[in-house]
C-alpha cells in the first residue's frame, strides 16, 4: 500500500508558541505533515504544561489536546548559546511561529528581520493580542480580553441579561486559524515567487472580522444586527432540559411555530405578529408564549414536533453528551493515544476532512525536552556539544 503523502511533508516549523491561540495552529501543521520543532522554557514549558492542577503534571489533558506531532526541545533563548542553536534551527526551517506579546521576539534577537538575514525564505508568522502598532500593541492578548474590547461580550439577547464571559476559547481558535491560514498563503506564495515573508494576525482583528455583517451593517446603516435576538428564535426550558429553535430560512415561519408547539391558535394571523418588524416589536411576547407552551413536555417530544414542521432546532446538550453522541463516532473527532506518561488518551480530531491526505497522529505530545538531542544532532551538534549545553543549563 502506498504511504500518504501528507500535504505538509518536507516543511520544517520552529514553533515558540504556548497556551492556545498559537499551539492550535502549529498542531495542525503537524497532523498534515510539517514537522513541528517546540522551542520550550527549561524546567516549566509552555504555560498549558501547568494551567491546571493534575496527575500528569507537565503533561496534563490540557498541553495534550493541542500538541501532538511536535517535538520538543528545552532551551534558554536568552543565552548566546541558545540564540546561536534557534539560529541553526531556523537556518534550515521553512516556518517560525510565536505568539508572545508584541515585541518579544525582536528583544530575544528573534524577529522577523534577524531571522531572515540567517534564512531569507522564512515565513516568520506572529500571532499577538492587538497587533505590533498602535495605542493597543503593549497589551497582553487573552480570549476574554479579545471579547471584551472587540464588541463580542457586549452584544447579548436581551439589553436585561447581564454582561458575561463566553466560556469556550473562541477568541483564541480563531485566531489561531487565521494564524494557520496566513502560514498555508505564505507558503503557496513563496512556492510560486520563492520568497520569505512575514505573517501577522491578532485576536483583535480576528474577532472583529467574525462580526463582518454586524459590523456592516453598523457602518453603513448605523445599526446593529444581533441573530441571537431575532423574534422567532430563542433557548427555552422544557421538562426535562432545554432546546433552541430558530424560526426562520422558510416563508411564514410563525404559521409553522403555532402549528409545531399545538397552540391555539396560529400566531401568524394575529395583526401585532403579522410582520417582521411588528415581531421585533412584539418579541418578549412572542417569546413568552412559545416558553409556556415548550414547558410543557420533553425536548425530544418538542424537536420532533418542529422538524415535523420543517423548523431549524436542537436540544441543548453538554459537551459530555456530544463527546458521545453517534454522530461525533461517524465523523472520527475523536482519536486515542498512549501517551510514556499521562497513559492512554483521548482527544480531538482535526475537523478537515481530507479524502487523499487524512490527518495523521505521528507523534504523540511531547516531554518537556523530550527531543533536544535528538534536534540538535540533526544540526551537526557533536555528543559533547550538547553535554557542554546541558551543563551549562542552556538545554535540558
Amino acid at each position: 500500500m502506498t504511504a500518504t503523502v501528507q500535504p505538509l511533508s518536507g516543511v520544517t516549523v520552529i514553533d515558540f508558541t504556548q497556551v492556545f491561540m498559537g499551539p492550535s495552529c502549529t498542531q495542525m501543521l503537524g497532523d498534515y505533515g510539517a514537522d513541528v520543532i517546540k522551542v520550550e522554557r527549561p524546567g516549566t514549558g509552555d504555560i498549558s504544561r501547568t494551567s491546571i492542577p493534575d496527575a500528569a503534571g507537565l503533561d496534563n489533558p490540557i498541553f495534550l489536546s493541542i500538541n501532538r506531532n511536535k517535538r520538543s526541545i528545552a532551551i534558554d533563548t536568552r543565552t548566546e548559546e541558545g540564540r546561536q542553536a534557534v539560529q541553526e534551527l531556523v537556518r534550515s526551517a521553512d516556518v517560525v511561529v510565536s505568539n508572545f506579546r508584541a515585541g518579544v521576539m525582536e528583544r530575544l534577537g528573534l524577529g522577523y528581520d534577524a531571522l531572515r538575514a540567517v534564512n531569507p525564505r522564512i515565513i516568520w508568522a506572529s500571532g499577538t493580542g492587538f497587533g505590533t502598532q498602535g495605542p493597543y500593541a503593549h497589551k497582553g492578548g487573552q480570549d476574554a480580553i479579545a471579547q471584551a474590547y472587540s464588541g463580542v461580550m457586549w452584544r447579548r439577547v436581551s439589553d436585561d441579561d447581564p454582561v458575561t464571559l463566553y466560556p469556550t476559547t473562541l477568541c483564541d481558535y480563531t485566531t489561531g486559524m487565521h494564524l494557520l491560514q496566513g502560514i498555508l498563503l505564505a507558503l503557496l506564495h513563496r512556492d510560486r515567487t520563492g520568497q520569505g515573508q512575514k505573517v501577522e494576525v491578532s485576536m483583535y482583528d480576528s474577532m472583529l472580522h467574525m462580526q463582518m455583517q454586524e459590523a456592516c451593517q453598523q457602518l453603513n446603516r448605523g445599526s446593529e444586527i444581533n441573530w441571537a435576538a431575532m423574534p422567532l428564535t430563542g433557548v427555552f426550558r422544557t421538562t426535562d432540559g432545554a432546546l433552541i429553535m430558530v424560526g426562520g430560512f422558510k416563508a411564514d415561519p410563525l404559521h409553522h411555530i403555532s402549528r409545531a408547539l399545538e397552540l391555539d391558535e396560529d400566531l401568524s394571523e394575529r395583526p401585532e405578529f403579522a410582520t417582521l418588524d411588528l415581531q421585533f416589536a412584539h418579541r418578549a411576547e412572542l417569546q413568552q408564549i412559545f416558553a409556556r407552551a415548550v414547558a410543557g413536555n420533553t425536548t425530544g417530544h418538542w424537536v420532533k414536533r418542529l422538524e415535523d414542521e420543517d423548523i431549524l432546532c436542537a436540544p441543548v446538550r453538554s459537551l459530555e453528551q456530544t463527546l458521545d453522541d453517534e454522530q461525533t463516532a461517524v465523523n472520527a473527532m475523536i482519536v486515542e493515544m498512549d501517551h510514556p506518561v499521562a497513559g492512554r488518551i483521548r482527544a480531538l480530531n482535526a475537523p478537515l476532512h481530507l479524502s487523499a491526505a487524512p490527518a495523521e497522529i505521528r507523534r504523540v505530545p511531547p516531554r518537556l525536552g523530550e527531543h533536544g538531542t535528538e534536534v540538535l544532532a540533526e544540526l551537526g551538534y557533536t555528543t559533547e556539544q550538547i553535554e557542554l549545553l546541558r551543563e551549562k543549563g542552556v538545554l535540558r
